[in-house]
């Protein structure tokens, strides 16, 4: 049995995501700035793909001007004087829903990618850095991967590492398999594509029967100062969308999910709550992501989202976003229970499903 990638439904998955997406943010705007685009999605590295490859056109529209002939572009005067007009065009930004949405479509599948095949998509990064300046091309769009980071981290800071691609390929190669049970689980990555399509993983990833063949397993306000907005995009991805989460009703699961046969019953949890009586039990809370106290945000991340504070409040946006107690339950189970492997029966996992009911108590 071997993997195969769907072509097919990457490309019409992306384009659809980009279609809604555009769909809710030009609805009352014509253009969209640097700043809004980081905030775009809530998977965050959508955003950043986008911003690299503006970062990339932007760098391309700089050496056409160095390539005109008639000037003297080494001049250290015409020098600075181009960084300067450069680095206050890359914080103009503003783009048309048509120039936007192919960007936004390409950033998505090179996240998917990404998500599910870390090692074939930073491999390809190789192949784009020039021979010489790979490592200057790693640091200088560090800042742009989000997802799976460490695979290729540690190859940043080794300057001289290589005199090749194939020393950098068989690294990344090497270092995955190092790091591999450390990464980010790749359900929850695509679990964020959910607030604005379901991604179906069995769908991408088919399995087909080979004989005599091995099973192959695919593993800041904008700042008006003299840098640039590419140098201001930061490793912080704790970001918040600019515009509502299209609600999908009711929520799909991410296919292709590990179970260890652990699930939360929403029936059993209402009998129990409805039952409890103290002081504040009833009170109805607003937004999740807005209610938390510090104590319980912090237990939660620790205990529950393995210390990933942008997962929880990932997970509580998108409970927000739930219409009823039984959808929110229903939302757990598939994104954060098998996951994240929680002990359903557990004081904190007591204490989360507590506060989803009391939100959706009537």
């Amino acid at each position: 049995m071997t993997v195969q990638i769907n072509s097919n439904y990457l490309e019409n998955y992306s384009k659809n995501f980009a279609s809604k997406v555009c769909d809710r943010y030009y609805a009352e705007k014509q253009f969209i700035t640097g700043q809004d685009i980081v905030q775009l999605t809530s998977a965050v590295q959508v955003n950043f793909f986008v911003i690299k490859r503006l970062f990339e056109l932007w760098q391309e529209e700089l050496e056409k001007l160095k390539s005109n002939p008639y000037f003297d572009y080494r001049d250290i005067a015409v020098h600075e004087a181009l960084t300067q007009f450069m680095n206050v065009l890359s914080r103009r930004i503003k783009v048309e829903r048509s120039y936007l949405e192919p960007l936004v479509a390409a950033a998505v599948q090179n996240a998917i990618q990404l998500a599910t095949d870390p090692v074939g998509y930073y491999q390809s990064e190789i192949d784009k850095a020039p021979e010489s300046k790979i490592n200057e091309y790693l640091k200088e769009n560090k800042k742009y991967y989000k997802w799976h980071v460490t695979v290729i981290s540690f190859l940043v800071d080794k300057t001289g590492f290589g005199h090749d691609r194939s020393a950098y390929k068989k690294a990344i190669a090497a270092n995955y398999q190092a790091v591999k049970e450390n990464l980010e689980s790749v359900n929850l990555l695509l679990a964020t594509l959910g607030d604005v399509q379901a991604f179906d993983l069995d769908a991408y990833l088919v399995q087909e029967e080979v004989p005599s063949s091995p099973v192959v397993e695919k593993e800041k306000k904008e700042s008006e100062s003299d840098s640039s907005f590419f140098d201001q995009m930061g490793e912080d991805t704790s970001v918040k969308p600019t515009v509502e989460p299209i609600r999908e009703t009711p929520p799909a699961p991410i296919q292709n999910s590990t179970s260890n046969g652990k699930k939360l019953n929403s029936e059993d949890l209402k009998s129990r709550f409805s039952i409890e009586s103290y002081r504040g039990m009833k009170a109805i809370l607003g937004e999740l992501s807005e209610s938390l106290a510090i104590n319980q945000r912090f237990m939660f991340t620790k205990e529950l989202f393995d210390g990933n504070a942008d997962l929880l409040g990932h997970a509580l946006k998108s409970i927000d976003d739930c219409r009823d107690f039984d959808q929110a339950i229903d939302l757990v189970n598939q994104r954060y229970v098998s996951e994240l492997d929680w002990d359903v029966q557990s004081e904190a996992v007591h204490e989360f499903t507590q506060l989803i009911y009391r939100k959706f108590a009537d």
